[in-house]
C-alpha cells in the first residue's frame, strides 16, 4: 500500500466535492421546478449559477495540482439529494414541499460548508495559497446560501408550510 499523506487526502476530498457539485448542477433545476415558493425557486436558480462557478474553481485547483479533473463517487452527497427527491415525491402538493425542499438544500449546503472548509485548512498546510483562494471564493458563496435559504425558511416558507 503506497503512503498516505495530506496531499493525497487533499486530492481524494477534491474529487468527492467535485463529484458532489456535478450532482447538484443536476439536482437543483429540479429543485427549482418542484419549489412553489418564487423566493426558494430563485434560490435555487442562483445557486445553480454559482455551483457552475464552484465546478469551474475546482477545475482550476486540479490544474494547479497538475491532475485531471474527475470525481470520486460522493455516497454522502447522493444521500442527500436522495432524501430530497423523497420529499419532493412523499410532499408533492401539500404545504410542506417547500419546507422540506429547503431542508434538504440546506442538508446539502452544510456538508459542502464542511468540505470547503476542510479543504481550505489543507490547502493551507500544504502551503497552496492559490487552492486557499479558490476554495476560500466558494466557501464565502456557500455560507452565504445557507444563510439565504434560513431567511426564506424564517420569513415565509415555515409560515405556509404550519398553516
Amino acid at each position: 500500500m503506497p503512503d498516505k499523506d495530506l496531499n493525497e487526502l487533499f486530492l481524494d476530498t477534491l474529487k468527492d466535492i467535485y463529484y458532489a457539485e456535478k450532482q447538484i448542477l443536476k439536482a437543483l433545476p429540479k429543485m427549482a421546478k418542484a419549489a412553489n415558493s418564487d423566493k426558494l425557486r430563485a434560490a435555487f436558480e442562483k445557486h445553480h449559477d454559482e455551483t457552475e462557478g464552484h465546478v469551474e474553481r475546482l477545475e482550476k485547483i486540479f490544474e494547479l495540482l497538475g491532475k485531471a479533473a474527475r470525481g470520486k463517487k460522493c455516497d454522502a452527497i447522493e444521500g442527500i439529494i436522495d432524501e430530497g427527491k423523497e420529499v419532493m415525491e412523499e410532499y408533492a402538493d401539500t404545504p410542506a414541499l417547500d419546507a422540506g425542499l429547503l431542508a434538504a438544500a440546506q442538508a446539502v449546503e452544510h456538508y459542502e460548508i464542511s468540505r470547503y472548509g476542510t479543504l481550505k485548512a489543507w490547502a493551507q498546510k500544504l502551503n497552496n495559497p492559490q487552492a486557499v483562494k479558490l476554495i476560500d471564493q466558494t466557501l464565502a458563496e456557500e455560507k452565504k446560501t445557507d444563510e439565504t435559504l434560513t431567511k426564506i425558511a424564517e420569513t415565509a416558507v415555515n409560515y405556509e408550510a404550519a398553516a
